[in-house]
Parts: structure tokens; C-alpha cells; sequence
């Protein structure tokens, strides 16, 4: 038996009658006469060679078990040309098709989360790709062109590739485990360089050599946040670190904030990171006015 080509048209009436229950209600939900739902389904069932529902001994047509078998077939055909569509006037209302984003390790987890949870409520035809990175490798994604749009910290200000917009900033506070020498009250000052310190370094050559409060000549230079966390807990160090990171950590006990006479905590400034010789789109606006409100609350 030779099988006919349905028509998007008729699969979307199959849907509509499955849902609905009845070619009345379907019809009346499509704006199509009850007999145009009837002929469309006939014709359907004609091109399948299939009863796609049973109506004898009831006014309310009822899914055969072939009926039941193609639905999800014929909801993931109807899903995805939906998705065609709306990404095709997306393009045409000049939105980005596609978005890499890199966030800095330092901006609140708790804030990406809830940003880019909000993104793909507002933009869900924008395949977004996320990075995190820390210090220069942040802005150093933009420059390379890997990356649309960057959330990050100090870049060099006159750099020629790149525009930024201020959005916000983040405290650092200097923190260490309970048991930890300079977590004692009445610490000299200078006493802070004859421990080890734990800093975050750069994987990217834009900001190398720069420092971000390093006191101490003794340090350990890591490349994940993470790993600095869980070394100031077990007490193999001290060192800076985002308030909101440590907040849990400070109510429970397991680290406490230093109070050192060169109080070598901070302001660490965040700003939206594009290439100047790009123009961002409708989504790629919505996230930087996003993250600015996101920081705003911290």
C-alpha cells in the first residue's frame, strides 16, 4: 500500500481532536467548520491507511490504539516546526539566533542561576552556551571571539578590542579555618605575610603579573575557586574570597573572617565585556540589564 504525505494542516486537526475530545470542540478551538475537522481527518486517515479514531456507538470520536501510537509522533512534528517558526521571527525581529556567554567564577552562583533561568523563559529559541571562567580569561574569551558577551572583573580599561559597561561589584573578605594562626584576635601588622596565602590565578596572559590583595611572599596559586574553598577549610592557607560564597561557611563556623590591619579585602568590580566591532543584539541587552539587577540585590 502506498502511504500519501500528510499535510502540517491535518496533523495539527489530529492534535486538536485528541485534545479536545470532540470535531465540535476542535473546530470551535481552531476557528474551522465541524465538517472541515471531519473531511481533514478522513483525509488523514485515507493518506495513513489508518482509523485514527473509532466513532461508531459514540458521538465523541475515541483513539484507536493506532491513534495513540502516531500522537507522539504527530505532537513532535507539530513541536518542532512551532520551533522553527519562532526562531525564524526571532531572526527576523534581529534577535540572536545563537549566544556563548562566560561568566566570571567570582559573580554568586545563585545570581547565573537565577538569570539564566529567567533567559530561557524570555528567550527560547536562543541556544545559549555558558562559560566560567576567572580573572583575564574572562575578558580574553571576548577578544579571542569565543564568546558573544562576558560577565567579568578588572580588565585593562584601554584595551582596544573591547567595550565594557559597570554593572556592579562583589565584596572579598580575607577568610581562614577557626584553627588557623590568624584567626585570632590582635594580629599584628605584617603578620599576615608569614603564612601561606591562597590565591586565585590567571590561565590568560591579559592581566598576568597583575595582583589582587596578595600580602604574603608564601602563596599557592590556584586556578579553580573551588579548590581555593576547600583548602582554606581545611586549613592549609588564607585568603580572599566572595562574601556570598562563604556566607554558609561563616554561620557555621567552618571559616571565619580575618581581621587584619591591612584589611586586604575588597571591591571587586564587575562589567558587561563585548568586542567593540560587534553590536549586541535583543538578548545578549537583556542579560547585562539582568545581571546588573541580579548584583544590585547581593
Amino acid at each position: 500500500m502506498k502511504l500519501g504525505d500528510p499535510s502540517l494542516d491535518h496533523v495539527r486537526l489530529f492534535i486538536a481532536v485528541a485534545d479536545h475530545g470532540s470535531f465540535g470542540a476542535a473546530a470551535k478551538a481552531m476557528g474551522r467548520a465541524i465538517s472541515a475537522i471531519s473531511y481533514g481527518i478522513a483525509q488523514l486517515e485515507a493518506q495513513l491507511g489508518l482509523t485514527l479514531f473509532a466513532r461508531e456507538g459514540s458521538r465523541r470520536p475515541v483513539l484507536t490504539a493506532d491513534g495513540e501510537g502516531l500522537l507522539a509522533e504527530a505532537r513532535g512534528i507539530a513541536d518542532r516546526v512551532d520551533a522553527l517558526l519562532a526562531k525564524t521571527r526571532s531572526l527576523h525581529a534581529g534577535q540572536e539566533p545563537a549566544l556563548t556567554l562566560v561568566v566570571d567564577v567570582m559573580v554568586p552562583g545563585e545570581v547565573t542561576a537565577h538569570v539564566l533561568g529567567e533567559f530561557r523563559r524570555m528567550f527560547p529559541t536562543c541556544a545559549l552556551t555558558l562559560r566560567i571562567e576567572g580573572l583575564g580569561a574572562v575578558a580574553a574569551c571576548v577578544i579571542d571571539g569565543g564568546a558573544n558577551l562576558a560577565i567579568g572583573g578588572p580588565v585593562p580599561g584601554d584595551h582596544p578590542a573591547l567595550e565594557r559597561q559597570a554593572i556592579g561589584a562583589i565584596d572579598l573578605i580575607p577568610v581562614a579555618a577557626p584553627s588557623h594562626p590568624l584567626a585570632r584576635p590582635g594580629i599584628a601588622p605584617g603578620e599576615s605575610r608569614s603564612h601561606l596565602q591562597l590565591v586565585l590565578t590567571d590561565r590568560s596572559p591579559l592581566t598576568e603579573g597583575r595582583e589582587f590583595s596578595v600580602l604574603s611572599p608564601l602563596t599557592w596559586r590556584l586556578g579553580d575557586l573551588g579548590a581555593k574553598h576547600s583548602l582554606l577549610k581545611e586549613g592549609l592557607g588564607w585568603g580572599n574570597m566572595p562574601r556570598a560564597m562563604v556566607a554558609g561557611d561563616l554561620a557555621s563556623g567552618a571559616l571565619v573572617a580575618l581581621d587584619l590591619p591591612e584589611k586586604p579585602g575588597a571591591h571587586y568590580g564587575l562589567s558587561a565585556i563585548w568586542r567593540r566591532d560587534t553590536r549586541l543584539g535583543p538578548a545578549a541587552s537583556w542579560l547585562v540589564d539582568a545581571f546588573r539587577a541580579g548584583l544590585s540585590l547581593r
